[in-house]
């Protein structure tokens, strides 16, 4: 039958018309009619089949006669039709349809076709009700398919039924024989399939089957590793009886003396299988299995060996190397599984991995004493190995698997082991370079992955450590509330990370960073050893370890830089000339990265010497045609312009010059190339924005020719009008602006250009592009050598462009703008002052504007009003009066009264007398504000006094004593002397609410801590006696806070006494206050803080109240994020507490009623949110990361997904960052995922959800949708769980349209 004759919508009539041309003679037809058939029922109806038996049982015919065709493409496709067939014929027909597949054909084929049919039919899925569809194939399974498959009825019929016995079992069969008929494989099936349904007896007949196959002395070893895997595939459905007993039963075969090698090692291997499996269920059985396991890798044992081969004239023992390789395998999965209950063998996993490492049998005995002599001669020697990667002549020896299996789990070891383990850098990393000199290039890749594994863990934590340090050693920095953002943008743009002489490598800031820095000259000589005379891979290897190497010491190679630069610009030349384009390209990679690191942890000095090779091999690799080389060369180039310009390359005058120009015209001539990839030349344009930027100014002139600076501008800006560079060339613009130093630095009309340019994108449509040019624009308007380049037309075309963002309400795209119109105020103040930006600034104020936005607003007034424009800005503000928000208007008003004078026109009486003489409150409020913030700006020269604000305390209006209590502690904090004693004496006479606001408003703003101190101990007294309010609580806590951080030494330990109070209220104040402590980012007061944070932190996180627990992890949250030096030390006392948090508690779960309805309320929730935070704040830092029961925490954030809305998203969030973390863990968690993000998107809402029920859904189902994609990427392939699979099916089924939206967002970022 064509394929055109393919029904839309076939029939059964359709395939009985198929049926005859099975039996045709010509092996074509039949496959194609096999092929037809197999069409139909993919498209047909689901019950096309249902009510025709006799179709049915005619295609049962066909299909089995098909399966048993001497042809094998035929047998192939009657195998795949099994599959759609049994989904659309009637369930009653399963049972034959099995029994009959077993019975009627040959061995070679009725396991694949009853796979075949397991696979295809309706099967159970976890989080999922399970359809009588679903029963009545698990019915079928355990009436037909188990029996045939063991030889026995395991469960009987329920209705009493008798039943002739099944014929001999296909595994029985497989027994007797010894062959393999793929019925194993079959097993494993019905396990992944019914694996939840299977009753108890149904899995131990499968599990006993399996054994008898292991044990078995006629099945070979492809069967026995089939049988291994159908042990661990049915392991997660193992009762706690059978597990334990099925570990009995190993232990005592273990035990035995007359067990063989081969059966020992399928043992181990099983242990290996299962603890992958069921690392929870398994995990506590390893304090008995792990010493049978570590048992083979003891010295006894190989010096049994030893004596048993010197007894055999020095015939090897090939199956004892293989149980030594099965246990490192297993030991590996227990460390990487279970690592929690290894712990207890972690020194003996140490011995034997190190053994072992080193274990080669074919070496003579003194060669142990050969390799603690120096390698230089002995290197040489094996260069020739090393080239022709031929391994030893000896076929039979396999003691090269068993020294990788000893790098694989050393690796799986170092991951298990805390990073300051005196065993890591004592033995662990000594041995592993010592076997550098391997000859096997497998185990030679494996122990230098290794290792480099340790060094990127060191580096980890030592780098933490190292910023913690300097920032607790460097110089607190200022409290002092900062107006006007735009005068701090220019802050340190023209610092340099590292100096042309000073050393780049900081001291080592822990035991890890100490031992790390003490391998360092091994693994350095050693290094350039492999990279002289080794295969590509293992230089790839090698360059990616001296890469971490730099990495995790920020430097380290200051006193090698000579042995080190030289062969890797050699592997680069080498990699392009010989290698094949792949490894090539990767190793030529790898290299560039190795360089830039180098180049930018070490000082200009270092690598000075070295120029003539290293410029032209980066020439080169950036002139590459391959995009990936290219694109990194020119990564590369950026670091070392920032090397060879000022002020890192000060000293060395016009030395650089020379190859700054190399550097200049390979950037430009891939700028204008036709044949770059788009990747290429944006990355070009940066290096080239940088390259400009940093030539800048008279000292930067020396190193690049203004000619050559201005072509750069000018390709720039023509650059700039193409769409697939602009965004680079604006992010060049902006580099710089940041930059230059004076006008003279900008080519003539280059800076007007670009600015009117730049405003054209702010229309543009695209976000990072808007952003990307109003940056550009700021720097522009910023730096005054480039505000002075611009003339009038440009400002006035860019101030055109900018008051859309002003009226968009967008606050990220508005704070720049102002900080833009600030800037040009400076000079062009009557540009400024127009009516329409007037206009805009009026509106700004008519919204409550707060953080950045209000500041740049403010800054932006204060320039206009010192520019002597102020007075129609003035105007429009106080005609506006009331109609926006008075706090915002005041603060304004009161800043523009300041900065302008007497050219606003008015004084600070009239609004005196307003404050007087109105009796509108929203008037009073505004020139409230307006007097407090005139007040803080003018300071000890304000008139203003406290009496001026404090008979307003009554006013009927609560808003207006509000407005007054904040007015009074503004202005209280420009004159700290005379107003604080006023009011510390008003709070003695009432209004302590009132007071405390005047009180924190006065901290807050104040920087003069030295006048503040004399009233600190009455301020403390005050607040403590108002706090025990509830009503005062949260301000209290402020104010509380801001006094400890004042005054460390006093405060820190009553705030630690006080969470002994008895009070929760009290308790609750302090904990507060202890979160604004911590939040403080200055390092002034850590010594203070540093021998209380732990005491303090373990009293709050065990407080029984509930409020006080959430508080508590907020504070554990904001101490960990801003005082991370303080908490590392003493984080595993404190996470477990974050841990338990997470877990839902029944008791706080209570109903309520509401009219008709009842309504659960948890009443944790907000802990387990809290608790959720933390963790996730946890991961961010890599030295937190080592503390974590990995287990344990995934575990958790696998039940936040089923939680409530809230800790649902944050826990998606968090599997995102797990992701990549931990892939490996990640990998073992994909059916249990599955099963949880099933359940979410399963969630269907009653008829009557409200919108906001659906809005949640929608946002939860996104989420899961969003974290599953990366799944997918990441674990996609052909090895994937069969849970995920379907479950990835069922989302791209059911969600389509949702999947291809987060698809969609995912490109734009």
């Amino acid at each position: 039958m064509a394929p055109s004759a393919i029904p839309t919508n076939p029939t059964s009539h359709n395939i009985a018309s198929l049926l005859p041309k099975l039996s045709d003679p010509d092996s074509d037809i039949r496959y194609m009619t096999l092929n037809d058939m197999h069409a139909m029922l993919e498209i047909g109806a689901p019950t096309f089949l249902q009510h025709d038996y006799t179709v049915c049982a005619k295609v049962v015919e066909g299909l089995l006669t098909t399966l048993t065709d001497g042809n094998g493409d035929v047998q192939n496709m009657a195998i795949k039709c099994l599959g759609p067939f049994v989904n659309k014929a009637p369930e009653t027909i399963l049972c034959p349809t099995i029994e009959k597949a077993q019975n009627s054909i040959d061995d070679t084929i009725p396991a694949l076709a009853v796979r075949a049919i397991a696979v295809a039919l309706p099967h159970p899925v976890q989080g999922v009700a399970r359809t009588a569809k679903v029963m009545e194939a698990y019915n079928a399974v355990s009436k037909a398919l188990i029996p045939r498959l063991i030889g026995k009825v395991v469960v009987p019929i329920p209705n009493g039924k008798s039943m002739p016995p099944p014929p001999k079992g296909m595994l029985e069969v497989d027994l007797e024989t010894g062959s393999d008929s793929n019925s194993l494989d079959l097993l494993v099936e019905v396990a992944r399939c019914y694996g939840p349904m299977l009753q108890a007896a149904e899995v131990e007949a499968l599990e006993q089957v399996s054994m008898q196959v292991l044990e078995s002395e006629k099945c070979g070893t492809v069967m026995k590793k089939k049988a291994v895997t159908a042990l661990a595939a049915l392991a997660p459905f193992f009762n706690d009886n059978l597990l334990a007993g099925h570990v009995s039963y190993t232990i005592e075969q273990l035990r035995q003396s007359h067990l063989t090698s081969q059966q020992r090692k399928l043992y181990i291997t099983v242990y290996g299988s299962m603890a992958r499996a069921v690392p929870q269920k398994f995990g506590p059985y390893l304090r008995t299995l792990a010493p049978f396991v570590l048992a083979p890798l003891s010295e006894m044992e190989l010096e049994q060996q030893g004596e048993s081969e010197a007894e055999a004239d020095g015939e090897r023992d090939t199956e004892m190397e293989e149980v030594r390789e099965a246990a490192l395998v297993a030991i590996e999965s227990f460390l990487q599984a279970c690592a929690q209950d290894m712990r207890a063998y972690l020194k003996d996993v140490t011995e034997a991995t190190i053994r072992f490492l080193k274990y080669d049998p074919t070496l003579a005995d003194d060669d142990e004493e050969m390799e603690e002599e120096p390698m230089e001669d002995d290197f040489d020697a094996e260069e020739d190995d090393f080239e022709e990667e031929t391994g030893f002549e000896d076929e039979d020896d396999v003691s090269w698997k068993v020294r990788r299996g000893s790098a694989k789990a050393l690796h799986a070891l170092i991951g298990a082991l805390d990073v300051n383990d005196p065993a890591l850098y004592g033995t662990i990393a000594p041995a592993l370079i010592a076997r550098f000199k391997e000859r096997e290039e497998s185990v030679r890749s494996e122990v230098i992955s290794t290792l480099a594994f340790l060094v990127a863990k060191t580096g980890s934590s030592t780098v933490k450590q190292a910023s913690a340090s300097a920032e607790t050693n460097g110089v607190g920095a200022s409290r002092k509330r900062r107006r006007g953002g735009s005068d701090v943008l220019l802050a340190d743009v023209h610092g340099a990370t590292n100096g042309y002489a000073s050393p780049a490598t900081p001291p080592p800031a822990d035991q890890a960073g100490q031992g790390l820095a003490g391998i360092n000259p091994q693994v350095v000589n050693e290094s350039a050893k492999l990279l002289k005379s080794s295969t590509p891979l293992t230089k790839l290897n090698t360059i990616s370890l001296l890469k971490d190497m730099v990495i995790a010491q920020q430097g380290g190679l200051s006193e090698h830089a000579d042995i080190v630069l030289g062969p890797v610009v050699d592997a680069m030349k080498t990699a392009n000339e010989t290698s094949s384009s792949l490894s090539g390209n990767a190793l030529r990679v790898e290299c560039l990265i190795l360089l830039r690191v180098i180049a930018e942890h070490h000082s200009s000095k270092i690598i000075a010497a070295h120029l003539d090779r290293l410029v032209p091999a980066l020439v080169s690799a950036a002139s590459d045609r391959f995009t990936k080389v290219s694109s990194e060369a020119l990564a590369t180039i950026e670091v070392f312009v920032k090397a060879l310009t000022p002020p890192r390359s000060a000293a060395s005058k016009k030395q650089n010059s020379e190859y700054i120009d190399q550097l200049f015209e390979v950037i430009t001539e891939r700028i204008g190339s036709q044949d770059a990839d788009t990747e290429v030349r944006q990355k070009a344009v940066q290096a080239l924005g940088l390259l400009i930027g940093r030539t800048s100014g008279s000292a930067g002139g020396k190193s690049l020719s203004q000619q050559n600076r201005f072509a750069g501008q000018q390709l720039i800006a023509d650059r700039m009008k193409n769409e697939l560079t602009r965004l680079s060339c604006v992010r060049a613009v902006d580099t710089i602006a940041v930059l230059a130093q004076s006008s003279k630095d900008f080519k003539p009309g280059f800076v007007n250009a670009v600015a009117v340019e730049l405003g054209a994108q702010l229309r543009k449509s695209s976000r990072s592009l808007r952003g990307a040019s109003l940056s550009a624009l700021r720097m522009l308007a910023v730096n005054q050598a480039a505000r002075e380049s611009m003339d009038d037309a440009t400002v006035k075309e860019v101030i055109e462009a900018l008051l859309p963002l002003l009226q968009e309400g967008d606050l990220h795209m508005l704070g720049p703008a102002l900080i833009i119109l600030g800037a040009i105020a400076k000079e062009k103040s009557k540009l400024i002052a127009t009516p329409p930006v007037i206009s805009a600034i009026c509106n700004i104020t008519s919204d409550s504007v707060a953080g950045t936005a209000l500041e740049a607003l403010v800054a932006c007034v204060e320039a206009i009003g010192k520019a002597g424009a102020g007075q129609p800005l003035m105007a429009a503000l106080l005609k506006q009066g009331t109609q926006g928000d008075t706090d915002v208007s005041g603060r304004v008003i009161g800043t523009l009264l300041v900065s302008g004078g007497s050219s606003v026109g008015v004084k600070l009486d009239s609004f005196l007398s307003e404050l007087q003489t109105q009796p509108d409150e929203d008037k009073k409020c505004l020139a409230l504000s307006v007097l407090g913030e005139t007040g803080l700006r003018m300071g000890s020269n304000c008139p203003l006094t406290p009496q001026n604000f404090i008979p307003y305390f009554e006013d009927p209006s609560e808003k207006t004593k509000v407005a007054t209590a904040i007015a009074l502690g503004r202005a209280g904090a420009g004159n700290v002397t005379t107003y604080l004693p006023q009011i510390l004496s008003s709070m003695s006479q009432g209004r302590q609410y009132l007071l405390l606001h005047s009180i924190k408003e006065l901290l807050q703003h104040s920087a003069a801590e030295e006048e503040i101190r004399p009233h600190t101990s009455a301020l403390w007294n005050a607040i403590l006696n108002s706090g025990q309010a509830e009503d005062n609580k949260i301000v209290s806590a402020e104010c509380i806070g801001r006094l400890a951080i004042i005054d460390p030494t006093a405060y820190l330990p009553q705030l630690q006494t006080f969470l002994q109070n008895p009070s929760p209220l009290i308790r609750g104040m302090v904990i507060t206050a202890l979160r604004y402590v911590f939040s403080d980012t200055s390092s002034t007061y850590n010594p203070h803080l540093r021998p209380l944070i732990i005491r303090i932190l373990a009293t709050m996180l065990a407080d029984t109240d509930l409020e006080n627990q959430r508080l508590s992890l907020s504070a554990f949250n904001s101490a960990f994020h801003n005082k991370p030096s303080l908490v590392l030390p003493y984080l595993a006392d404190l996470l477990p507490y974050a841990m338990q948090a997470t877990l839902p508690r029944p008791e706080l779960i209570r109903e309520v009623t509401m009219g008709p309805f009842k309504h659960k309320v948890d009443d944790g929730l907000e802990i387990r949110k809290s608790a959720y935070e933390t963790l996730y704040a946890l991961l961010d830092d890599p030295a937190a990361r080592q503390y974590l029961d990995l287990p344990a925490f995934y575990s958790r954030i696998l039940a936040g997904v089923s939680d409530e809305h809230e800790i649902r998203i944050l826990a998606c969030t968090v599997l995102s960052k797990l992701l990549p973390l931990y892939p490996a863990e990640s990998a073992r968690r994909l059916d249990p995922l599955a099963q949880v993000f099933r359940g979410v998107l399963g969630t269907k809402l009653k008829d009557t959800a409200v919108k906001q029920e659906l809005e949640k859904l929608a946002e939860e189902q996104r989420a899961v949708i969003r974290v599953s994609l990366g799944f997918q990427k990441v674990f996609g392939g052909d090895g994937e769980s069969r849970a995920w699979k379907e479950f990835w099916d069922g989302v791209k089924r059911e969600f389509g349209v949702m999947l291809k939206g987060v698809e969609e967002e995912g490109r734009e970022r």
